[in-house]
C-alpha cells in the first residue's frame, strides 16, 4: 500500500498495525518512495549465522542438497585449517 507522507503521519499506529500483520507500507514524498514499514520476523537465536542460515534454507537451490548448520561450520573451519 502506497501512502503519502502526511497521510503518513496521521495514521503511523494504524500503518504499523498493518505492518505488523504483514502489509508492506510504501510512504511516499510528492509521489516519490521516501520510505517501506515492513513486520520486523523474528529469528530463532543460533549464533552469528541463524539469519543467513534460516534464508538459505529457505532458498530452494534445485540441487536438493542441504547441509546443517553444524555440517558448514565445519566445513568453514576445515578450509581456514588449510590456510594455515
Amino acid at each position: 500500500m502506497d501512502v503519502d507522507l502526511p497521510e503518513a503521519q496521521r495514521r503511523l499506529a494504524e500503518l504499523i498495525r498493518s505492518a505488523r500483520a504483514g502489509e508492506e507500507i510504501v510512504i511516499v514524498n510528492r509521489g516519490e518512495p521516501v520510505a517501506r514499514l515492513l513486520p520486523i520476523v523474528r529469528h530463532e537465536h543460533r549464533g552469528n549465522g541463524g539469519r543467513l542460515l534460516d534464508w538459505l534454507a529457505s532458498e530452494d537451490s534445485g540441487c536438493g542438497i542441504r547441509r546443517s548448520h553444524d555440517e558448514i561450520e565445519a566445513g568453514i573451519a576445515e578450509e581456514r585449517d588449510a590456510w594455515d
